[in-house]
This record gives structure tokens, sequence and C-alpha cells, in this order.
């Protein structure tokens, strides 16, 4: 696979899946309607993948996390059925209740690499992860899962010539990070506190210069797999491991014969170097803009990064509303 070239449309291929999504939910943005804004992203996603030319396959879904099914379950098959076999693996909204509640960071995201190179842990629902930047991405070594949040800051802070306090460290607001984030704050760094959109704070991390210098903590196993495509594709650093968090979920790893103790590298998570990963924003925040809406036309700002030659295109349309 590794010698059959994806073509370089497929990023614009992807930019207009996540354009789908992003129109959708931006419509439901601030109204307090989590089941309908993610069920309308999800639909309108799913159409739109279905247009792009390839034999796709979504290696692990939102399903187990959510409770709730969606047409981009695990082992959906999508596109057109004709071109190249791809791993496919999205996010209609990283920040659903930032939409929800009309808060700045959503993103809709998709990432497609050959076949069999996506990590696919099913039925696990939640993972343990390090992101850094292509500067600190030398120093981020297995041992930082499991140091002591003061360490492996040192070791970032060194690299980046930089000092601990001048740090900042992104990391998702919920009551499992209670205790790490003492840790980071104790060490003397700034913390990032964001309500979710892990995916987005996984490329801001990764980012070099986009504001934050490491994400640290626990998220969802697809938003992994979406953050590792991002971080691979533009030469950041990243840790991952499985992280149950109920007794069901343990049981469920066993049973998969998945080992919870097991540290992937970003070159684990994503083998191939094939990788297109794209993104819209929703609402704006620190690298998009999110959706704009004048009547029947409608502005996006999206990303697109093609890790085989480091590309970067950021772009912005109009959109005729029906």
């Amino acid at each position: 696979m590794e010698d059959n070239r994806l073509s370089r449309n497929l990023g614009l291929d992807l930019v207009r899946v996540t354009e789908a999504a992003a129109l959708a939910a931006g419509r439901w943005l601030g109204l307090g309607k989590r089941e309908d804004v993610h069920r309308a992203a999800s639909e309108a996603m799913y159409e739109a993948l279905n247009e792009v030319p390839m034999n796709g396959y979504v290696v692990i879904g939102e399903e187990g996390r959510l409770g709730e099914h969606s047409p981009l379950d695990s082992g959906q098959r999508v596109g057109t059925g004709e071109g190249p076999e791809l791993d496919v693996v999205l996010d209609p909204i990283d920040g659903t209740e930032s939409v929800v509640k009309g808060h700045p960071g959503a993103i809709s995201v998709a990432c497609v690499a050959p076949r069999g190179s996506m990590w696919s842990p099913t039925p696990a629902i939640y993972m343990e992860k390090i992101v850094v930047d292509r500067e600190a991405a030398k120093v981020l070594v297995p041992e930082c899962i499991d140091a002591p949040a003061a360490w492996t800051l040192a070791l970032i802070a060194r690299v980046k010539r930089k000092a601990v306090r001048d740090l900042q460290v992104i990391v998702l607001d919920r009551p499992r990070h209670h205790d790490l984030i003492d840790e980071i704050r104790t060490a003397g760094a700034r913390v990032l506190l964001r309500a979710d959109g892990d995916t987005a704070g996984a490329l801001i991390a990764a980012w070099s210069g986009a504001g934050a210098d490491v994400l640290l903590g626990i998220g969802g196993v697809p938003e992994g797999v979406t953050a590792a495509c991002a971080v691979k594709a533009i030469g950041g650093g990243m840790l991952g491991r499985l992280s149950p968090q109920s007794e069901e979920e343990r049981l469920a790893l066993e049973a998969a014969q998945l080992d919870p103790k097991v540290i992937l590298t970003c070159n684990q998570l994503v083998t191939s170097n094939q990788i297109f990963f794209a993104a819209t924003g929703v609402t704006d925040g620190t690298l998009l803009h999110g959706v704009q809406y004048h009547g029947d036309e409608a502005q996006t700002q999206s990303l697109i990064i093609r890790s085989e030659t480091g590309v970067r295109r950021t772009v912005h349309t109009s959109h005729q509303l029906a």
C-alpha cells in the first residue's frame, strides 16, 4: 500500500466532508440541544463521505463513549466504494458541548490513511495522552506517561529553553484530572482548561507557536487517533495508552486482549506516512474561525494537512445555502 501514492486531491475531498458537518452543526450553535446537533453533523458528514472516491473503513467510532449509534460507528464502510482502501477516523464535532453552549474551539475533523495503518482498539473508550510540538518531540520518552508531571514538564521546558513557569499545559476540565491539575500547578506551569475538544487541544499543543506547549490527560480513543494523525502529519510528538475508566471497560479490554499497559508512540498509533487530516471550524477558536452565516451564504475556514509533504493549507470557502 505504501507504494501506491494517494491522490493529492484527497485532502480537498476530505475538507468538503468537514465543511458539511460544520455547516450542519453551526445552525445549532447555543441552542442547548446536544442530541440534535450531533445527529445533524453526523448525518451531514456521512452523506458527504459517500461522495469521496475511496473504499473507506471507520476504524473506531464514538458509540462506546456516547452510548448511541450513528452512521459513523466503528466498522462502517464509507465512500463511493471505488478508489483506495483507507482507514478512516472521524469526529463530526470535536467539542460538542462548546457548540451546545456557544463556547469557542469546536471543530469538525476527518482523517484517512492506507488500510491497516491506524490503531483500532475497539472496544476501548478512553486513553491517556501526552502531545507536544516538533521541538519537544525528541524528549518525549515513554517514561513520561508514568512520571510525575513535574519531571515531564522539566524535560519539555529544558529543550524549549523556557522556565517551567512559562509552560502552558492543556488539560480537559474533568473530575478525573483534579490530581493532575494540582501536580501541574505545583510544578509551577500554567494550566489551560478546556471544557471539551480533545483533538483541537492536541492540535494546538503540537502546532508550534499556537499558544500551548503540551497536552496532558485522559480523553476519548477516537479523538486520540485523530490527534495522532494531525500530530504525526505536522511532525509533533505523542504518547498514548489505554486508560479504562470503569470496570466494564476494563473487562471489555481484557476480553479483546488489549493490554492497557502498552505505551504507543505517534508512529505506532498511525504507522503510515500517507496521512490526510482535515478540520473545519464550527465555533471560533485558536486555529480556525467558526462558521459565519449571512442570509443565503455561509463562510467556513478549514485546515488540510498532508503528512508526506508536510504542507498545511488554510482554506476559506463561501457556500451558497439552499
